[in-house]
């Protein structure tokens, strides 16, 4: 009887022990899902493409040392097993713990690239842009921004995107596709399009958002967009050609033929976007146009100017004229301006090299 009592305080010695010995460990391993870990010392992107389970999920963390166990996430993934694990790109640029980790791709808090559209970017601009992330082609830009479809009920007469892709900055992903792409910057488009339906005007969408491109092309001085729109109408009116340059550079891209100079071989063009050699609004916009672009076609200043011309003091803004004979006079200062900040120019002493000083 004493024998078998021994053994069994023995037993349960041992067995005490060895639940002490797994909750010691299960609590060693609790607190470490709490522990700081870093193992990079360059920012890591780490891709979960779509279908990427946990286990997958934890083997890429510790391989780029984001944790230093694969265990410790997926002991996280065993407390939260009704948590969704979202697939994306992740950047990691400073310690975090696996509990910490874990939370971030529940909460899909992935990396985005920033794509820039300024105001007047036109769709050559923003694939070169795309082009720059390397996981995008803008040469599929082009392709998707091409398909008028997106604002068809918009604007039936828009020939492709140009002109409805707003300029802000996007955020994208590498799962992001052209065609999301554009259809995102379409809609904010359609959103700001909507709110400046207060103004009454009866233009369709496409001659104001057209119109809308040229005055941005134009000027970048805010003040002077509603009196750049005036001149335009009123060239309409008259049924006077625009001779709006930067459509005949715009006629030159669409036929990969401008290297960044207006040639009289492009005022010369066919093409039906050279306002020098057919009257009325080009066929589409030029460029994509911003807010007060867009307000200064819907609403253009009162004015009966039908020319302008840059002012020779290189502010950028412009002189406006009635007449020919006004205009004329506006040109030739322009040009004696220029020739004479030329010569200023050519006049100042080159700047020094800078010189290495050498111990002796």
């Amino acid at each position: 009887m004493r024998s078998s009592s021994a053994a069994g305080r023995v037993l349960f010695r041992l067995l005490v022990t060895f639940v002490l010995l797994i909750a010691i460990g299960a609590g060693a391993a609790y607190f470490s899902l709490e522990g700081i870990y870093q193992g990079f010392r360059q920012p890591v992107i780490v891709d979960f493409p779509k279908g990427t389970n946990a286990q997958a999920m934890a083997e890429v963390l510790a391989r780029s040392g984001v944790v230093e166990y694969a265990w410790q996430f997926l002991f996280v993934r065993a407390l939260n097993p009704g948590a969704r694990l979202q697939a994306g790109e992740y950047r990691f640029t400073h310690a975090d713990s696996p509990r910490q980790v874990f939370d971030r791709i529940v909460r899909g808090d992935v990396f985005f690239y920033e794509l820039v559209v300024p105001e007047g970017s036109n769709i050559f601009d923003i694939a070169a842009s795309i082009d720059g992330f390397g996981f995008m082609q803008g040469s599929d830009f082009l392709r998707a921004a091409r398909d008028p479809s997106l604002i068809r009920d918009l604007a039936p007469q828009a020939p492709n995107l140009e002109g409805y892709l707003f300029p802000s900055t996007y955020r994208v992903t590498r799962s992001t596709t052209v065609d999301q792409l554009c259809r995102t910057m379409t809609d904010l488009f359609r959103k700001h399009w909507r709110e400046l339906q207060t103004t009454g005007t009866t233009m369709a969408a496409n001659d104001a958002v057209t119109l809308a491109s040229l005055v941005e092309k134009e000027t970048a001085i805010p003040q002077e967009r509603p009196t750049i729109a005036s001149v335009y109408r009123n060239r309409l009116r008259s049924g006077m050609a625009l001779d709006c340059d930067p459509t005949t550079i715009y006629a030159a891209l669409l036929e990969q033929r401008y290297h960044g100079t207006i040639y009289r071989s492009d005022l010369n063009s066919a093409n039906n976007y050279n306002t020098y050699q057919h009257t009325g609004l080009p066929p589409g916009p030029i460029a994509n146009p911003g807010i007060a672009s867009l307000k200064a076609a819907l609403a253009p200043a009162d004015t009966d100017f039908l020319y302008f011309v840059a002012k020779p003091d290189g502010s950028g803004s412009h002189q406006f004229s009635r007449t020919m004979a006004e205009h004329n006079r506006a040109v030739q200062l322009y040009r004696r301006g220029s020739k004479q900040q030329a010569e200023v120019e050519a006049s100042r002493p080159a700047a020094p090299r800078s010189r290495r000083r050498h111990k002796t």
